[in-house]
Parts: structure tokens; C-alpha cells; sequence
């Protein structure tokens, strides 16, 4: 008869050296602006996926998409400003 083992100590022994680095939170943070004007993004364009556009739904998506572009800039003029970290997450 075989035994039914749990991997978790297999899965969970290597977690402290799973985690994210000081640098790799700090990219993530400074990328967040962007992650959340493309979800408002993806939001505006599932509103509508099943109906035809009206002026104001028309307005939300240009909105959304300038804030998705807005959000791009402000991090690439960031970067550029921004001292380089070697070994660091891009």
C-alpha cells in the first residue's frame, strides 16, 4: 500500500529564499501607478464588451487610456531620473 504524503515542507522549506528583495518591492511600488491604470483600463473596456458605446462610455475609455499612458511617462521620466541600482530589479 502506498502512503499519501503532503509536499508542503518540500514546497515550503525553500520560502525564505522565495522572497522578494528590497529592491524587487521597491520596482514593484513604483510600478503599481501603471498596474492600476491598466486595470481601470481593462475595466472601462469590459463595460463594453456587450453594448454599443455611448458618448460618456466613449469619454471613460479616452480617460482611462490617458491615465494608462500618463502613468507609463511618469514612470519612464522617474527612471530616468532615478539613480542605477546594479543587480536590481528592472
Amino acid at each position: 500500500m502506498s502512503h499519501i504524503v503532503t509536499v508542503q515542507d518540500a514546497v515550503t522549506a525553500f520560502a525564505d529564499f522565495m522572497e522578494p528583495t528590497a529592491v524587487e518591492l521597491e520596482a514593484i511600488e513604483w510600478e503599481m501607478p501603471i498596474v492600476l491604470a491598466d486595470v481601470g483600463l481593462l475595466d472601462a473596456y469590459i463595460v463594453l464588451l456587450d453594448q454599443v458605446p455611448a458618448e460618456v462610455d466613449e469619454r471613460r475609455l479616452r480617460r482611462a487610456r490617458h491615465r494608462a499612458l500618463a502613468a507609463r511617462v511618469a514612470l519612464a521620466d522617474r527612471v530616468a531620473g532615478a539613480p542605477r541600482v546594479v543587480g536590481g530589479a528592472a
